[in-house]
Protein backbone atom coordinates (compact mmCIF):
# COMPACT_ATOMS: atom_id res chain seq x y z
CA UNK A 1 0.00 0.00 0.00
CA UNK A 2 1.10 3.31 -1.25
CA UNK A 3 -0.09 7.24 -0.56
CA UNK A 4 0.47 10.46 -0.23
CA UNK A 5 -0.53 13.33 1.81
CA UNK A 6 -3.80 13.97 0.64
CA UNK A 7 -4.97 11.03 -0.04
CA UNK A 8 -7.96 8.85 1.45
CA UNK A 9 -8.09 5.82 3.82
CA UNK A 10 -10.81 3.77 3.70
CA UNK A 11 -11.40 1.18 5.78
CA UNK A 12 -14.29 -1.57 4.75
CA UNK A 13 -16.18 -3.05 7.75
CA UNK A 14 -15.33 -6.65 8.50
CA UNK A 15 -19.13 -7.72 9.14
CA UNK A 16 -21.87 -7.58 6.68
CA UNK A 17 -23.63 -4.01 6.95
CA UNK A 18 -20.38 -2.82 9.17
CA UNK A 19 -19.41 0.80 8.73
CA UNK A 20 -17.19 1.99 6.40
CA UNK A 21 -14.84 4.06 7.63
CA UNK A 22 -12.82 7.30 5.52
CA UNK A 23 -9.72 9.66 6.63
CA UNK A 24 -7.62 11.63 4.96
CA UNK A 25 -3.92 11.17 5.12
CA UNK A 26 -2.62 14.13 6.32
CA UNK A 27 1.25 12.56 7.02
CA UNK A 28 3.34 9.31 5.33
CA UNK A 29 5.50 8.15 8.16
CA UNK A 30 6.96 5.07 6.17
CA UNK A 31 9.41 4.98 3.06
CA UNK A 32 7.85 5.52 -0.68
CA UNK A 33 4.58 5.96 0.58
CA UNK A 34 4.45 3.39 2.61
CA UNK A 35 2.48 2.90 6.50
CA UNK A 36 2.33 4.12 8.67
CA UNK A 37 -0.05 7.12 8.17
CA UNK A 38 -1.66 10.33 10.00
CA UNK A 39 -5.06 9.93 9.20
CA UNK A 40 -7.86 12.85 9.52
CA UNK A 41 -11.03 10.46 10.52
CA UNK A 42 -14.24 11.97 9.26
CA UNK A 43 -16.19 10.50 11.37
CA UNK A 44 -14.73 11.38 14.59
CA UNK A 45 -12.40 13.96 14.17
CA UNK A 46 -10.01 12.32 15.63
CA UNK A 47 -6.54 12.20 13.92
CA UNK A 48 -4.51 9.09 14.38
CA UNK A 49 -1.45 7.52 13.00
CA UNK A 50 -2.62 4.10 11.51
CA UNK A 51 -1.31 1.16 10.01
CA UNK A 52 -4.15 -0.11 8.06
CA UNK A 53 -5.08 -3.54 7.61
CA UNK A 54 -5.98 -6.32 4.61
CA UNK A 55 -9.43 -4.23 5.19
CA UNK A 56 -8.50 -0.84 3.68
CA UNK A 57 -7.10 0.95 0.52
CA UNK A 58 -6.35 4.48 -0.22
CA UNK A 59 -8.01 6.21 -2.89
CA UNK A 60 -6.46 9.54 -4.33
CA UNK A 61 -9.33 12.62 -4.30
CA UNK A 62 -10.37 12.41 -7.70
CA UNK A 63 -10.53 8.67 -7.68
CA UNK A 64 -13.07 8.98 -4.33
CA UNK A 65 -14.96 11.21 -5.91
CA UNK A 66 -15.67 9.39 -8.79
CA UNK A 67 -16.24 6.23 -7.03
CA UNK A 68 -19.02 8.15 -4.97
CA UNK A 69 -20.83 9.46 -8.58
CA UNK A 70 -20.84 6.07 -9.42
CA UNK A 71 -22.68 5.07 -6.10
CA UNK A 72 -24.99 8.46 -6.46
CA UNK A 73 -25.93 7.45 -9.95
CA UNK A 74 -26.72 4.16 -9.28
CA UNK A 75 -28.91 4.72 -5.71
CA UNK A 76 -30.64 7.81 -7.62
CA UNK A 77 -31.74 4.88 -10.78
CA UNK A 78 -33.07 2.34 -7.59
CA UNK A 79 -35.33 5.33 -6.28
CA UNK A 80 -39.12 4.08 -6.56
CA UNK A 81 -41.31 6.75 -7.69
CA UNK A 82 -45.05 5.59 -6.02
CA UNK A 83 -47.90 5.74 -8.88
CA UNK A 84 -50.85 8.10 -8.53
CA UNK A 85 -53.67 6.53 -7.14
CA UNK A 86 -56.22 5.29 -9.75
CA UNK A 87 -58.47 7.38 -11.32
CA UNK A 88 -62.06 7.10 -9.32
CA UNK A 89 -60.48 5.80 -6.04
CA UNK A 90 -59.51 8.96 -3.84
CA UNK A 91 -61.30 9.50 -1.50
CA UNK A 92 -63.50 6.33 -1.35
CA UNK A 93 -64.23 4.57 1.75
CA UNK A 94 -62.30 1.56 2.33
CA UNK A 95 -63.84 0.80 5.59
CA UNK A 96 -66.84 -1.27 3.86
CA UNK A 97 -65.32 -4.67 3.23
Amino acid sequence: MKAQPGDWLIVEGRAVGGVVRRGLIEEVHGQDGAPPYLVHWTDTGHRALTFPGPDAYVRTSAELRAQEEIAAARYSSMQHVPASAPVGTAGADRSRH
